[in-house]
């Protein structure tokens, strides 16, 4: 194998080539587009690579026919085969140690390396992810491959873009493109890929962004179609026409899917605090968490894995209200159960699943409640199908595109598209997370979106504050601070007690023009006592504590046990850096830079 040094002399060599040779590619958009056609190829081959590796799992482990699905059996072969998902929980726990002893950090995912870091992603975190949903998956784990596809598809594309060292923002956007790439294979969905690249890890869709993300989902699908993919249908015939009177039901049932996704993004938390108060080791979670789901398989396999056998099933079968309840009820525990034990994966197949059952359920009890409704069962299954993982995962027009890629039928268009919408409201009113950026919260990171706040964390109070600040001890009397600071000579002081600790901020015009009799000690007229900033503070959690303390000028200290001075920042600086490094980012985005 080459070394690292030997791929990027042969990296730069191949791009002085590629400049040399073709005078076009000097323009930078060409280059994104091309490079964004390769990313798409590279995420349709690894999609359909990791779909049959976990396909023949399947096969190898649960007897699943070649064509058929582990989800889409009707009972399990051999009771036996329940112990499956412990064994890949004991196979995922030594992972797991193998990692705590290489003491690897936290793996970064798309929407965090967009979000903070300009793009940048490890390839080893990109194997270790892809390697850890397929065994979680592979061995029946109640997880969907989703986050895997897009890992690989957005660590590949990272790497590619630092091999050509593009810009911050070229980055981002081949960050998106591969993850628009491996969606758009996983679904055979172009313009779904796209928009997920666009809505979920790129953060805002724009003209400049649009040529990259389309090649790079078009070259996926293509590519994945090529090598044997499987397609997404739902075949759905003969659906009733749609009435307006129709329209707030399906609202009402956008509701119901924004509401039940944050509670199982709630439900996911508590079963992973749960698993936490245990006291049990993270390695052997998922081992417990296997056998738990291997006891929900004996009941149904619907449970198992993604879930793509069950919810072609659900379409193409039509089960009673008890049913549809009760397989809801088992897939939403095997999915939490799973998650919340360690199992790596994520929700968005979970989503898809939980969301037809749920779209069914409606409609059966619309039949019974309001029967002249005419809800259509199968409509409703769609409907409820994008309301709640658009709660769940984000992208409102990600979700629609997904409905009416996978159908096939452009008069759900309207419904979709509105039932979306008001679950992402409800969701973004109440509750302000997907499932993804709700974990980054958990983890203490502040990130609702994959929109490039990076900038911010170089941005902090270390680097704007003024260190020529004048100190005097807090125990001065006002007649002494009178005489050693005249007026006009600083516009604030910082007051200090003995061992140069802060005591509070002093504005000289206000103790010159203060009535207070000379003898009285500077400490009592400082201003700010309890509101401090640190070094390490970045500007959004700066100008919080500048709001908080309505202040116009705030000290800065070492830290906030021994409140040793450090310098001070007025709260104008900061805001015109803000805005400053708000527009350079902006002009980066729109290309203009």
């Amino acid at each position: 194998m080459l070394s690292r040094n030997h791929s990027e002399v042969y990296a730069r060599r191949l791009r002085a080539v590629l400049i040399r040779s073709l005078p076009l590619l000097e323009a930078r958009g060409i280059v994104v587009v091309i490079l964004a056609g390769v990313v798409g190829v590279m995420a349709g081959i690894l999609v359909t690579a990791m779909s049959q590796i976990v396909q023949d799992l399947h096969g190898l482990l649960f007897g699943v026919q070649p064509g058929g699905r582990l989800s889409g059996m009707f009972s399990l072969a051999n009771p036996m085969q329940a112990l499956i998902p412990a064994i890949g929980g004991m196979l995922l726990g030594l992972t797991v140690v193998w990692l705590r002893i290489r003491k690897f950090r936290t793996p970064i995912d798309p929407i965090e390396a967009n979000a903070l870091y300009g793009g940048r992603m490890s390839l080893t975190d990109t194997f270790i992810i892809a390697g850890q949903t397929m065994i979680s998956s592979g061995f029946g784990a109640s997880v969907g491959l989703e986050a895997g596809y897009t890992q690989v598809g957005s660590g590949l594309a990272s790497r590619l873009a630092g091999i050509f060292r593009l810009r911050r923002n070229d980055v981002r956007i081949l960050v998106g493109c591969g993850a628009a790439g491996a969606i758009a294979a996983a679904f055979d969905a172009p313009l779904t890929g796209a928009f997920y690249g666009f809505e979920l890890v790129i953060g805002i869709y724009s003209v400049a962004n649009v040529a990259p993300v389309m090649t790079a989902a078009i070259s996926a699908s293509l590519t994945a179609e090529m090598f044997g993919g499987v397609p997404f249908p739902l075949e759905l015939s003969g659906l009733p026409a749609l009435t307006a009177s129709q329209y707030v039901p399906f609202l009402l049932l956008g509701l119901l899917g924004g509401a039940a996704s944050i509670a199982i993004m709630h439900l996911v938390t508590l079963i992973e605090r749960g698993f936490a108060r245990l006291s049990i080791d993270a390695s052997l979670r998922p081992v417990i968490g296997g056998v738990i789901v291997g006891l929900l398989g004996l009941i149904t396999p619907q449970v198992l894995s993604s879930g793509h056998g069950a919810l072609h099933r659900e379409f193409s079968m039509n089960y009673g209200l008890a049913v549809v309840a009760s397989v809801f009820v088992l897939k939403l525990a095997a999915s939490a159960v799973s998650l919340g034990s360690g199992f790596r994966g994520g929700l968005f197949f979970a989503s898809l699943f939980l969301g037809a059952l749920l779209g069914k359920a409606f409609a059966d009890v619309m039949l019974v409640i309001s029967p002249a409704t005419g809800i259509d069962p199968a409509v409703a299954a769609v409907v409820g199908m994008t309301s709640l993982a658009v709660g769940v995962v984000g992208g409102p027009l990600t979700m629609t595109f997904l409905a009416l890629e996978s159908t096939r039928d452009l008069t759900l268009t309207g419904v979709v598209l509105a039932a979306s919408i008001m679950s992402a409201i409800l969701v973004r009113e109440t509750f302000g997370y997907s499932f993804s950026t709700w974990r980054f919260h958990l983890r203490g990171e502040t990130i609702r979106s994959a929109h490039d706040v990076g900038w911010m964390r170089s941005l902090t109070v270390g680097s704007m504050m003024r260190r020529d600040i004048k100190t005097i001890y807090a125990s001065t009397t006002l007649a002494a601070f009178r005489k050693e600071v005249p007026l006009g000579s600083a516009q604030r002081v910082i007051a200090v007690d003995a061992g140069d600790h802060y005591v509070g901020v002093l504005i000289v015009a206000e103790l010159h023009s203060d009535p207070s009799g000379g003898e009285v000690p500077v400490r009592d007229l400082a201003k700010y006592k309890d509101a401090v900033l640190v070094p390490s503070m970045n500007v959004q959690a700066a100008a919080e504590t500048f709001q908080r303390a309505g202040a116009e000028e705030l000290a800065v200290v070492e830290d906030f046990t021994d409140h040793i001075v450090l310098g001070l920042l007025t709260e104008g600086h900061l805001m015109r850096r803000y805005a400053e490094e708000l527009d350079k980012a902006r002009r980066d985005l729109s290309g203009e830079g």
